[in-house]
């Protein structure tokens, strides 16, 4: 039975063995955690307790333990991340993106642009290591952790991954609790708020937990900007990947000792997944009980990739880098919250 059981996984998930299995288990273990946390305090989305409990878990463990889960919670951060931005594309239907109007559309895709582009620049003033910069741009300016997992398999770069998620995971739960007492001083109305928040929360749990206080009108407002910004995600993947291939090829023709080996696809499998999920679920094919599915296996397998990217946050590591690391963090977030307020005042 177990042997069978170990057969169907490999045919299932490919590249799984038994080294996997105890940290796969682990994170399944942390997921059902952060449900009841999540249930028990609403105001805190599922995804953040998830990167919240991989990283108590990953910093607490003696070192015997923590190998023995290393191999299952990297498989985790990089495979089931995969599979989760696939079927994140099952929350998108382009009618509700239309129904912003290309002025909606276009002033959005330019805060998203003006984010990314402000997170990177002061990522690199503040001297962010590796791929720290572009990771930390995609994180605020798209869909938070999620989008820095895509970027980091588009580019290789996953080990640069845990600290900009600590960051953006920091900063969007502090969003839940900033934004609606800023809104005591700017006097936004119901969709105005919604839009502010949007526009410049990370993540789309984080978004929700952040105007559904604010009336159902706000919280409307708010997933549909957030959603537009979920689906700058493919085409930010694709371009990152692209930037990487052309450096490779540029130091490859240079015959640099330097150039990698392998560079990452055009566009990347994971990214025509999540276009192709898109495009069915605008197609009204899908029935309702099948995208409430998709829903769920998207929360569960976020959910088990972020507790595997948790795990992989040193905190010895974000602490040595404290200052620059929360100032490029708390200066990105005041650009993503000052271009929101701009596209706010644009839209009125």
């Amino acid at each position: 039975m177990v042997r069978s059981l170990q057969a169907l996984l490999n045919v299932m998930l490919p590249g799984m063995n038994k080294k996997l299995l105890p940290g796969l288990l682990t994170a399944a273990g942390l997921v059902a955690i952060a449900f009841c946390g999540h249930l028990l305090v609403p105001a805190i989305p599922m995804l953040t307790l998830c990167v919240l409990l991989g990283a108590i878990a990953g910093n607490t463990l003696r070192a015997a333990p923590k190998l023995r889960l290393a191999p299952g919670m990297g498989w985790a951060g990089t495979h089931l991340m995969r599979a989760g931005i696939v079927l994140l594309g099952f929350q998108l239907a382009l009618a509700d993106v239309l129904g912003l109007g290309w002025k909606g559309v276009g002033l959005i895709a330019l805060v998203v642009a003006g984010s990314f582009g402000g997170t990177y620049l002061i990522a690199r003033a503040l001297r962010l290591p590796g791929d720290q910069p572009v990771l930390l741009a995609s994180g605020f300016a798209i869909c938070g952790a999620s989008a820095i997992g895509a970027m980091s398999q588009a580019r290789g770069s996953a080990k640069d991954a845990p600290i900009p998620v600590a960051l953006v995971t920091l900063c969007g739960t502090l969003a839940i609790a900033v934004l609606p007492l800023a809104n005591t001083w700017l006097n936004l109305n119901e969709p105005g708020f919604g839009r502010w928040v949007g526009a410049s929360v990370h993540d789309v749990g984080q978004v929700v937990a952040t105007a559904s206080g604010a009336g159902l009108t706000a919280l409307g407002a708010a997933v549909v900007v957030k959603l537009v910004r979920v689906v700058m995600l493919a085409p930010i993947s694709v371009l990152g990947s692209i930037s990487v291939r052309r450096r490779h090829a540029a130091l490859a023709g240079a015959g640099s000792a330097a150039a990698p080996g392998a560079r990452p696809p055009l566009v990347p499998l994971f990214v025509l997944g999540f276009i192709a999920c898109v495009l069915l679920r605008s197609s009204g094919w899908m029935p309702e009980p099948a995208l409430h599915a998709a829903r769920a296996g998207q929360e569960i397998l976020l959910g088990l990739a972020l507790v595997g990217l948790g795990f992989a946050i040193d905190l010895r590591e974000l602490f040595s880098t404290a200052g620059r690391a929360s100032a490029a963090a708390l200066g990105s977030w005041a650009v993503v919250a000052g271009l929101g307020l701009g596209f706010v005042a644009l839209m009125a």
